[in-house]
């Protein structure tokens, strides 16, 4: 009897019943299709040894004049820059240097917690500050000890707060930015009743950013800078903005902005001990923005522009639909004149601007309700706005991303892509994605690149996490769409870098499509068919025999296999592993090595399905066109 040959239709699709998906894929997690086959996806290792401190949310590589390769990573707590693999080096801006003796310390005998007194000091919950300048206490709190960076533990009042002090040369991560005891935590004696001398001056870093949205009434909730300092929250309950970087490099150097606050320089000529100062505490700065939602510097034409700033009129107040740009290969002229080409556009439509995305030819600008195309005209006006599409949904400041000319983004329940119009992308996965979804944690989606493959990523929470743990992928070169489980909190695709590179869940970047395993662990890859009919359905028919086609090209484990499962059951709505009197066995699993030739099976049933499954280390595969031998079987 002829052998049936299975051949399954790209992509998964779970918009309709497994029974009526016939020929078709239903479930998977880390296997991409590539020429209309499934294979497992690349594995990860560690980019670096070092880790850093907060979730990283912001990534951008670029190439100093030395050839070093450098990226710029934003987490919720700090800015670091990486060269070429190293450590991270910590270039958060400062947001206030006190005057000598503006602080003072207290210890209490036998207590690690030393308490800052410093007037109006502004810090919030595990900000840092770094001290100079103090004088030993008198015991074990030395100057040594004092004379360090240290997050701030607890705020008593406008006026105080709590540190934990640690071993002089020990680093903040010894003492983590929860509270966590430590070894090198110090102990205050007995003799420790000095304030630190009138020589202490405090370097405060800007101030850390939500990790997690929260949601609430009051003080705190809005976003950042909307009513201006001290005024409550008037909207019952609204959504906190998270802490997302936006950055650009200008030249060689590098241009950061915290969301909804201040705009950033940092010049690679100062080296990784300098940090990032304000952009308009440099020198000729005139009337350059102070606060903004996203800043870019226009490839095209070499403009700064900041999204959702402060008027040139109104220097310090938001407005959210305000468009500003520097006069062309200036990163201080930015006062409106008939002598260069800065200047500042308005948005009309939407309330704020959510983010800005560049392509090759122009600026798609999104707003909460609409879509914009920015374009570089020229003298006099330099650049102008069109407005491209109205009622459209976008998720967050990170769900957008671009491939050439095309932009891909999530909306709310919709994925769009833009190509010189706006179109719904057919989703044949979207009720599964937005059906286990955290829309209160929607700032962190993130939309992400992987061109080797052609492939757009979304990294979104489900459900049940507060956090990035799931996947779904858009393969727009063959049209398919999967999904998995992965947590990531940002992804760079590659280009400076031989391969993307991504933000885990515990403070270490991964370099991506790395062999095969989790950083040395095994990562499991599976692949789960819809049922397809033996015969016409009606029948009941009995498989004896698989004839596998499955290649491990890449692997490096020494016998490389993996497990093809067969299911069977007798009608759609049946459990594929349940007993009846009349079926002899259910389903077989069989583990299929690379030199696997045939497989001898008993199974009964009228419908099956196929499932492919890898748990081993060091093995890769990707699945052909097993073939079957089926035939016709009695009722009983």
């Amino acid at each position: 009897m002829p052998l049936t040959k299975l051949q399954f239709k790209p992509g998964v699709n779970r918009e309709t019943t497994s029974y009526t998906n016939e020929g078709g894929w239903f479930d998977v997690d880390k296997v991409r299709f590539r020429f209309g086959m499934p294979e497992k996806i690349g594995g990860w290792e560690k980019f670096s040894n070092a880790s850093y401190l907060g979730t990283a949310r912001a990534m951008h590589p670029w190439v100093a004049l030395d050839n070093s390769r450098l990226i710029g990573i934003g987490t919720s707590l700090k800015y670091y820059i990486n060269q070429d693999g190293g450590s991270f080096n910590d270039i958060t801006p400062i947001r206030n240097t006190t005057s000598a003796g503006d602080v003072t310390f207290s210890a209490t005998n036998g207590s690690s917690t030393i308490t800052v007194t410093d007037t109006s000091h502004g810090a919030v919950v595990n900000d840092f500050v770094t001290f100079s300048g103090a004088a030993s206490l008198g015991g074990n709190i030395t100057a040594a000890v004092l004379n360090q960076e240290y997050y701030v533990t607890q705020v008593v009042n406008a006026d105080s707060y709590k540190i934990v002090a640690r071993a002089a040369g020990t680093t903040i991560r010894d003492i983590t930015v929860n509270g966590a005891l430590s070894p090198s935590q110090v102990n205050a004696s007995g003799s420790d009743s000095g304030n630190g001398g009138s020589s202490t001056v405090g370097a405060y870093q800007v101030s850390v950013g939500l990790d997690t949205t929260a949601t609430g009434a009051g003080w705190g909730v809005g976003t950042w800078g909307r009513n201006g300092w001290g005024n409550a929250a008037t909207t019952p309950i609204v959504t906190n903005t998270l802490r997302i970087w936006s950055h650009d490099n200008f030249g060689e150097d590098l241009l950061i902005n915290v969301r909804n606050g201040g705009i950033y320089y940092w010049d690679k000529t100062g080296g990784f001990a300098t940090r990032a100062v304000s952009l308009d505490s440099l020198v000729g700065s005139t009337s350059a923005p102070t606060i903004a939602k996203q800043i870019m510097v226009s490839d095209r034409d070499r403009h700064i522009i900041a999204f959702g700033c402060d008027t040139e009129a109104n220097p310090g107040v938001q407005d959210p639909l305000v468009i500003r740009f520097s006069s062309q290969e200036s990163l201080t002229d930015w006062a409106t004149t008939t002598a260069n080409t800065a200047g500042e556009l308005r948005l009309g439509s939407g309330s704020e601007i959510v983010t800005a995305v560049e392509t090759r030819q122009q600026i798609l600008v999104y707003t909460d309700e609409s879509l914009y195309a920015m374009q570089f005209l020229g003298p006099p006006f330099t650049f102008g706005v069109n407005l491209v599409s109205e009622n459209i949904t976008t998720m967050g400041p990170l769900c957008a991303v671009a491939v050439e000319d095309n932009v891909f983004w999530m909306g709310l329940k919709e994925f769009y892509v833009y190509g010189g119009t706006v179109q719904r992308l057919p989703c044949s996965v979207r009720d599964f994605v937005f059906d286990d979804f955290n829309l209160l944690q929607r700032e962190k989606i993130v939309a992400a690149t992987n061109t080797a493959f052609s492939e757009i990523w979304w990294f979104y929470p489900s459900a049940s996490s507060d956090d990035n743990d799931r996947y779904v992928v858009y393969n727009y070169e063959q049209k398919v769409w999967y999904y998995g489980s992965l947590a990531r909190s940002f992804w760079m695709d590659r280009g400076i870098f031989d391969n993307p590179i991504a933000a885990g869940p515990n403070n270490y970047l991964y370099t991506q499509e790395s062999g095969f395993d989790a950083d040395g662990s095994a990562l499991t890859a599976y692949i789960e068919s819809s049922q397809l009919d033996i015969g016409d359905g009606e029948k009941f028919a009995f498989i004896r025999r698989m004839i596998p086609d499955l290649t491990f090209r890449g692997s490096t484990a020494g016998s490389p296999s993996a497990n093809i499962t067969i299911k069977t059951r007798n009608f759609p709505g049946g459990n594929y592993l349940q007993s009846t009197s009349s079926a002899i066995t259910k389903s077989a699993s069989v583990p299929v090595e690379q030199f696997t030739d045939q497989v001898h099976l008993r199974l009964r049933g009228r419908s099956f399905a196929v499932r492919v499954e890898s748990t081993a280390t060091g093995v890769g595969w990707r699945l052909g066109s097993p073939r079957l031998d089926i035939r016709p079987d009695g009722r009983r």
